[in-house]
């Protein structure tokens, strides 16, 4: 008997290959299959293939396969078969006569190809991901040790940790039981699945079925745990001691939110897993509570006052699941899961290293998130109908201030340097969506046809508030006697802004005139339909085609993208028991992020000045001339001053509203009058596995993406290009740039103005920016994998290498081209270029009970972006168009004469991770667990190759390549250590 786990495209489905004693099909031949847990037993008989399927199983407890003694001796078991949500699971059976004992004979199950279909696929089984030493029992962590999935560099902290093929990690398509689980505003998990309520994960990297959509990256699918006739759980407690073991470091390192912590850091988790049976064979249960409490310190510094002292903060993380699963008969199921997700990040004030933002500026980041679905599956021996609906709500509130009513005030002692940072954070940024979702799925069986069709809707709701303080922005200097009686009063954290002197002199003053939200509403329809043709019983072809539309499209045009067809084509030849080849062609479209309509909502205006622009840009060519100004205008949030104020006596958005129309801006957007087209690759794959052994495999695939209409900014009165001679460096002013602008920008004793048909028109922006889908990127792969069992050994293994090569013009929503929208210039590595990728799990077995885990990782260097030494030049703006590194988001500033994008590479990275733990039997199926983790084993100062914020990190350095400079400003964590107690039962 042979046995696999095999990764196809359908419901939870079981397919049974039975082989004769020939190794030909067994035709006609009775299949059991049961599942003890669950009180289920189902029978059918093979086809003139020899296979029999099971489709609409649930994926609680374990099924057992049976061909019975079919009179002669002949027939076979299999046990311990595990279901993933969304997938097929193939068995392989050959019939065998044991001639000593003339009975049935039971083979051992391992390890076997893929003969179904061309995708690329990996997972992670229960036991896979308990083994794995990972940080927090945060299953993102797991993640990068499958083939064709690195850690990533994103663009803001909490920006998801891991990248497919190099890909935007925004992209990516997360999934807890096949239904949707992606924050859709920017992108990531909604809900941040918990390890004990995860039974296994699967990544979907390449060429995977037209049931998959809304991404062109990848699919990370979760199955979860449900409860069976036989009561089970845990119950646990996990520590990381933090800086009384952890070997020092002067970098700072990131938390499992993403968000950088330093001195003082502890981490203390514990939680609880409970399932079991309301009803024997009927009704199941399964609930899971887990939650983390980080604490962190950070250090007020203001020597002005003679403060330092640590100020300590705190991050609370509480994770909440449950399930319901009911057999109604042996064709229906249904089941009921709920996630509650409850995040609270502090920002306590002061800094990593000393900071001046008293406590009374402190404030919360939240990520509460709700998912709240409903499945229901009908199967029957042909026939399998399955329909799904789920209510999910993400409520992200980045800024939740301490003192809501409070202004934010800047100030500075009586030399102009600043010395405290009090009140409101001085923003707002709080986004509300909820998402209704619901999906229809058939398949149906005829001959060697198996067809399946379905669609879904999604609407997602989002409301985001935004902009500056509506309560308003104060900039104060003191006296030297003011700021002497202050310190007199020996001030502690807790200083407010009420604490500073009515007298002090108010530098400057501005307000949010509008503090508005921003709503939409996001519709998704998808419907696909597939073919699987078992052409001969080694010949496999999947077709496919899928058709998505998203109203996001339509931007500021009439009518949205409606041209989204994908079709999906793939073939799997098994040579024989051991080796198969495969091969697949598809195309894959991502969703519109919301961020990408928000943010040219937010960024608007609808002042007459700013039309009259924009009308301007239409007459030059620069906009098309059917560009309706009503539709890609929006009246935004705006920020407006006001001199000569008083010390928290300024006055009110509402007074200042008159002057709404003549406030220049540095950068306002539009919405693209052509609308949006959704971005889509083609992606190509052939590979082959061969199977050494029941427990040894080895697989060697091979993949070209090639993705179009990527999203990108563009300058709509972008200034005239301006060529840098590298060894004669000429810098260009601003306003040398700003009079080659399509509109050129003029300014006086008044500010900044523009002249249109004799006009002279303030309020207006330097740039113009609009979102455009014109990005490319090309992605070549080769991914080697050699799997090892356990069987009866001592040990397993999984050890992958990646070669890969990834180019783009366009990394993110928010990439701008260095020079005057030449994005022919930026055409480059990607940031999350890795080329080389060694990536090895090795479990050993010394004894019964007692398990150790090495996992290491080796990788390129990540690619470096060289910017300009202000030092040498004056400034990092070069060219003059008004950007500069701080101020970039991407890091796609003025680069250093005479580079190119990402031309340099940091240095190789290398981490040896390492768990082991012990579980000691008591009673009647409990133990007790102890276990002990340590990441960088070595201790390995690594400047690459972990999961970062581009902003933070070493990927941005000043100055040529052939300086031989590299500013230290991060690495990955030193040598660590966290332990757990675990009781099972």
């Amino acid at each position: 008997m042979l046995l696999a786990c095999q990764l196809a495209h359908a419901q939870a489905a079981l397919e049974i290959t039975v082989l004769d004693a020939d190794n030909a099909p067994a035709v006609g031949v009775n299949v059991e299959i049961s599942n003890a847990a669950i009180g289920l037993t189902k029978g059918a008989v093979t086809n003139d293939q020899g296979k029999a399927r099971f489709n609409g199983l649930s994926t609680a407890g374990q099924y057992s396969v049976k061909v019975p003694d079919n009179g002669q001796g002949l027939g076979a078991e299999s046990d311990d078969i595990a279901l993933i949500s969304d997938k097929m699971t193939s068995v392989s059976l050959s019939l065998k006569k044991n001639v000593e004992l003339g009975a049935v004979v039971i083979t051992d199950g391992g390890l076997n190809i893929n003969s179904v279909d061309g995708q690329v696929a990996s997972e992670l089984s229960r036991r896979e991901i308990e083994e794995l030493p990972m940080e927090g029992r945060d299953v993102t962590r797991a993640l990068y040790r499958l083939p064709n999935i690195s850690q990533a560099t994103g663009f803001f902290p909490e920006a998801p940790n891991v990248s497919i093929n190099g890909a935007n990690s925004l992209y990516t398509n997360y999934q807890i039981d096949g239904l949707d689980n992606n924050e859709n505003f920017l992108g990531g998990q909604r809900f941040a699945m918990t390890q004990g309520f995860t039974q296994n994960i699967t990544a979907l990297t390449n060429n995977f079925s037209a049931e998959h959509g809304l991404t062109s990256n990848g699919v990370i699918n979760i199955t979860t745990r449900s409860g069976t006739n036989e009561l089970s759980g845990e119950a646990f407690y996990m520590t990381r001691p933090g800086p009384v073991i952890d070997a020092p470091s002067a970098y700072a390192q990131r938390d499992l939110s993403g968000n950088q912590v330093k001195d003082g850091f502890m981490r203390q988790q514990g939680g609880f897993a409970i399932g079991g049976a309301l009803k024997k064979d009927k009704t199941f249960f399964y609930v899971n509570a887990e939650h983390t409490t980080d604490f962190k310190d950070n250090l007020l510094n203001v020597p002005q006052l003679g403060i330092n002292t640590t100020v300590r903060g705190t991050n609370n993380f509480t994770y909440l699941s449950g399930k319901l699963d009911q057999n109604w008969s042996n064709k229906w199921h249904s089941s009921l899961r709920v996630n509650k997700g409850i995040v609270n990040i502090e920002r306590q004030g002061g800094g990593l290293d000393g900071g001046i933002a008293f406590r009374s500026a402190g404030n919360k980041q939240d990520r509460n998130s709700t998912n709240i679905a409903l499945k229901n599956t009908y199967a029957s021996d042909n026939f399998t109908y399955e329909g799904n609906y789920q209510f999910a709500r993400f409520n992200w509130d980045y800024a939740h201030p301490n003192n809501p009513n409070s202004p934010d005030v800047t100030v500075f002692d009586s030399t102009g340097l600043p010395m405290a940072y009090l009140g409101h954070p001085g923003y707002s940024f709080k986004d509300i969506e909820n998402t209704h979702l619901l999906q229809q799925k058939f398949t149906v069986q005829k001959g060697r046809h198996t067809f399946r069709a379905g669609g879904q809707v999604r609407s997602s709701g989002f409301e985001l508030f935004g902009g500056a303080n509506a309560n308003g922005s104060y900039g104060v200097m003191l006296t030297g006697a003011q700021q002497n009686a202050l310190a007199a009063t020996q001030p502690d954290a807790n200083l407010m802004p009420t604490d500073i002197p009515d007298s002090a002199a108010v530098l400057y003053y501005g307000v949010e005139l509008r503090p508005a939200s921003f709503k939409a509403r996001q519709n998704i329809y998808s419907i696909y339909a597939e073919d699987q043709i078992s052409v001969t019983g080694k010949l496999n072809v999947n077709l496919g085609l899928r058709y998505d539309y998203d109203n996001l499209s339509k931007g500021g045009s009439d009518k949205g993208d409606m041209n989204n067809i994908a079709p999906r084509l793939s073939v799997n030849y098994k040579i024989d028991e051991r080796t198969s080849v495969r091969a697949g062609y598809g195309i894959y479209y991502d969703k519109i992020l919301y961020t990408v309509v928000s943010d040219a909502n937010q960024f608007n205006s609808t002042s007459a000045d700013y039309k009259k622009q924009l009308q301007a840009l239409i007459d030059k060519g620069v906009l098309p001339s059917t560009t309706n100004l009503e539709q890609v205008t929006n009246e935004g949030n705006l920020y407006a001053s006001a001199p000569n104020v008083t010390y928290l006596q300024g006055p009110t958005g509402a007074s200042l509203q008159g002057d709404r129309a003549s406030i220049f801006q540095n950068e306002l957007r539009i919405k693209n009058p052509n609308g949006y087209q959704n971005p889509y690759s083609h992606q190509i794959m052939a590979g082959i596995q061969h199977r050494v052994s029941n427990k040894f495999m080895v697989y060697l695939d091979l993949m070209h993406n090639s993705s179009h209409n990527l999203f990108r900014l563009a300058d709509l009165n972008a200034p005239a290009a301006y060529t840098i001679d590298p060894d004669s460096v000429v810098v260009r002013t601003q306003s040398e740039a700003d009079l080659s602008r399509p509109v050129p920008i003029l300014s006086d004793a008044n500010g900044n103005y523009a002249v249109v048909g004799g006009d002279t028109l303030r309020g207006i922006a330097r740039t113009v920016t609009m979102t455009e889908s014109a990005g490319q990127s090309s992605y070549w792969a080769a991914n080697l994998t050699l799997q090892k069992e356990r069987g009866d050994d001592k040990y397993s293994f999984r050890l992958m290498y990646t070669l890969s090569l990834l180019r783009n013009n366009t990394e993110d929503v928010n990439f701008k081209a260095m020079d005057s929208n030449n994005f022919k210039n930026e055409w480059g590595p990607s940031i999350n270029d890795r080329r080389n990728i060694i990536n090895g799990i090795f479990s050993y077995y010394p004894v019964k009970n007692w398990t150790i885990t090495l996992a290491a990782l080796l990788q390129s260097g990540q690619p470096i972006n060289r910017v300009p030494d202000a030092s040498l030049y004056g400034t990092t703006d070069l060219n003059g168009d008004g950007r500069s590194f701080g101020a970039s988001y991407v890091g796609n500033s003025d680069r250093q004469p005479g580079e190119a994008r990402n031309s340099d590479r940091l240095p190789w990275s290398n981490t040896f991770d390492l768990s082991t733990y012990y579980k000691i039997p008591f009673g009647k199926k409990q133990n007790i667990e102890v276990g002990a983790y340590v990441f960088n084993l070595f201790n390995a100062v690594n400047l690459s190759g972990y999961s970062n914020n581009a902003t933070q990190s070493n990927q941005i350095q000043v100055g040529p390549t052939d300086s031989g400079l590299l500013v230290r400003r991060n690495a990955a964590p030193p040598r660590q250590f966290q332990f757990s107690l675990r009781y099972c039962f």
